[in-house]
């Protein structure tokens, strides 16, 4: 039986959209996964982002498509990304979360499988605030929230500064943005999408 993974991610400078592919990776490690790579809508304008410098690295990923809430019903797993605001999930997710009120109403993601990576410049930048508040939105739509376990040998590597929590994969993108995602945290993520994935397709089994 075929199980369907959705890797939904918002990204400004293009270090979460990494991860997110590295994530879909993972997940398609499973036999049978069908995994689909999707961002949330922007909501900053063009002349905004072009301000900020975003607007070139955005070019990179401008043929992912973006999801509609109601896309999240036809999952069995969904992987979030977000970049971290001040120890928070970004905007963009929030306000693509804060849509759902209605699939949340008729219970339409209860038991499906939810977990979330992120992003922050720097090394104690709320990674794992940011990966557990959000958690809170996936328990009160009745997921199965997942994190990374420590079967995942690169969250104790101590010989580098790395991202990686047992809440999720992280990345760290430096106070410039210029650190892209290491060898090590890509592992991670590949770790947290082939789990997600591998528990979503025990639970369809049933």
């Amino acid at each position: 039986m075929a199980v369907k993974v959705q890797v939904v991610f918002y990204s400004m400078y293009g270090h979460v959209y990494q991860m997110a592919q590295a994530v879909a990776e993972g997940a398609r490690q499973v036999a049978g996964a069908q995994v689909d790579l999707f961002q949330v809508a922007e909501l900053m304008s063009p002349e905004v982002l072009a301000r900020v410098g975003a607007a070139d690295a955005k070019k990179a990923f401008a043929q992912v498509p973006v999801i509609k809430p109601e896309q999240l019903l036809e999952a069995d797993a969904i992987i979030f990304g977000t970049p971290t605001r001040f120890g928070n999930m970004a905007a963009q997710m929030r306000n693509f979360l804060d849509q759902t009120g209605q699939i949340w109403a008729k219970g339409g993601l209860v038991g499906k499988v939810g977990s979330v990576f992120s992003s922050t410049a720097s090394q104690h930048g709320g990674q794992e605030t940011t990966l557990t508040s959000f958690h809170t939105t996936l328990f009160h739509h009745g997921m199965i929230v997942v994190g990374v376990p420590y079967a995942c040998q690169e969250l104790t590597n101590m010989s580098e500064i790395t991202g990686g929590t047992p809440y999720g994969a992280t990345t760290i993108t430096g106070g410039d943005g210029k650190r892209l995602p290491s060898a090590n945290e890509l592992a991670i993520a590949r770790f947290q999408g082939k789990h997600v994935a591998g528990i979503a397709a025990r639970l369809c089994a049933r």
